[in-house]
């Protein structure tokens, strides 16, 4: 039966916004190994899996981070930014080599199974469910697959309902770890939990950069105190959008972590691939806070067995035993009715949602701060030059400002990642240029 029910916006309930979030639901544990074809390759144990997610944890590795990267600069700053001995030894060299692709493996790992998860659980707005459907399987992570199976907390209830008949819940009340074609239990579970881990790990990034006398900036520390609070709200909660910070993160990490691992043997990576990465970096930011933010204000609607289906039997059989029981049952009024499902459904995920858009707008506003600085600069410089020209270069004006806009965009993006993931990346654009002037000097 297709079903084509619309897709609007509209403002979120009001009690949503409460803080601090209900503590309901508890976690849920991913699927268990060997349960099912694409289950995840290892078992975490519980009490592990619960005891990671504890707020307590992120609050303290944060805390820890920042005022050990506060203290270390200080001490930078008393020795003259002179770099540590250990930073001059071969293994240290070589221990940033191994953590540059132990990164990078990882990442394309930790992507390589999101993609998987979302191939099997993300339905096409073209199919038979329309939009609605589309957006049913991005927003609601629990539950078999299909139009209106999800299985979501209502917080009025206490309780984790569904609003399908078929739908079947654990003895405790909670959904099955069994039910497959939604995204937590096709790997979001397993994937963004080790995801959520390796952002406490990231943090030895900010301590290669101290060991070699640099300076770790305050955003750098922001940065990376930020995502591990975003990534445990949204596990924690369940929240929707988590999927796409542990997808698209993901990829951009294994790329990036590869980049720095060629360029520090002084292979020579075209400048193309650098300026994807770093665009790609700051997209993220901008395309992340967008589509989370979306989340409160989206509903749909879905088909929901009305109570005049079963007024007729007869009909009802009919429809089940014709060959052709999809076009009986659309034409049996009253058999399905329409309900209107909003994205978020709890305390916990909109707190999630907002938490990952606070985070994200201070790097949003930087980037738009170096883009304007950029490219007011640029402009003031090409406004001089056409003066001097005259009425020639009146006439390319257009042009000029499509390119000032762009070399602007491409210079606020590199000042953003040069804050925020520090200066690794100049040191991997040095051996670039590096290898660069040795082919240049073996052609001469």
């Amino acid at each position: 039966m297709a079903f084509n029910a619309p897709v609007f916006l509209a403002l979120p309930q009001s009690s949503l916004f409460t803080f601090p979030p209900n503590s309901d639901p508890s976690f849920i544990a991913p699927a268990p190994t060997g349960s099912n074809t694409f289950a995840p390759p290892f078992d975490i144990p519980n009490h592990v899996y619960q005891a990671v997610l504890d707020p307590k944890v992120p609050l303290t590795v944060a805390a820890v981070y920042t005022v050990t990267a506060k203290l270390l600069n200080a001490y930078n700053k008393s020795t003259g930014k002179k770099p540590w001995a250990v930073s001059k030894t071969t293994t240290f060299r070589w221990l940033v080599v191994l953590h540059n692709v132990f990164l990078a493996v990882y990442s394309a790992w930790t992507w390589w199974g999101m993609f998987g998860a979302l191939r099997r659980s993300m339905v096409s707005p073209l199919g038979p469910s329309g939009l609605s459907g589309f957006v049913d399987s991005v927003c609601h992570l629990n539950g078999p697959g299909g139009l209106g199976n999800a299985v979501f907390y209502s917080e009025d209830a206490n309780a984790w309902i569904s609003h399908s008949p078929n739908v079947v819940l654990t003895s405790d009340g909670s959904p099955s770890p069994h039910d497959m074609g939604r995204i937590w239990n096709e790997g979001l579970a397993f994937y963004g939990w080790l995801f959520y881990l390796s952002k406490f790990y990231e943090v030895i990034d900010t301590l290669i950069i101290l060991a070699k006398g640099r300076l770790g900036s305050t955003l750098q520390t922001y940065h990376h105190a930020g995502a591990m609070m975003c990534m445990w709200a949204g596990m924690r909660y369940n929240s929707a959008p988590i999927w796409m910070f542990v997808f698209f993160n993901s990829g951009i990490h294994a790329m990036m972590y590869t980049y720095y691992t060629i360029t520090s043997f002084n292979v020579r990576v075209p400048m193309f691939i650098k300026r994807t990465l770093t665009s790609l970096q700051i997209t993220q930011f901008i395309v992340g806070a967008s589509y989370a933010m979306l989340h409160s204000f989206v509903n749909y609607t879905i088909p929901v067995a009305s109570a005049t289906q079963d007024e007729n039997p007869a009909a009802s059989a009919a429809a089940v035993n014709s060959s052709a029981s999809a076009g009986v049952i659309d034409m049996i009024k009253g058999a399905y009715a329409q309900k209107s499902m909003p994205c978020v459904t709890t305390t916990g995920a909109t707190f999630a949602v907002w938490l990952n858009v606070f985070y994200l707008a201070p790097l949003t506003y930087l980037f738009g701060s170096f883009f304007v600085q950029s490219y007011l600069r640029r402009s003031n410089a090409g406004a001089k030059a056409a003066a001097k020209a005259g009425k020639e270069a009146a006439s390319r004006r257009l042009s000029n400002n499509v390119a000032l806009a762009e070399k602007a965009g491409w210079e606020a993006a590199r000042n953003v990642e040069r804050e925020v993931y520090g200066k690794d990346n100049e040191e991997a654009i040095e051996s670039e240029k590096s290898a660069n002037d040795q082919v240049l000097r073996s052609r001469q």
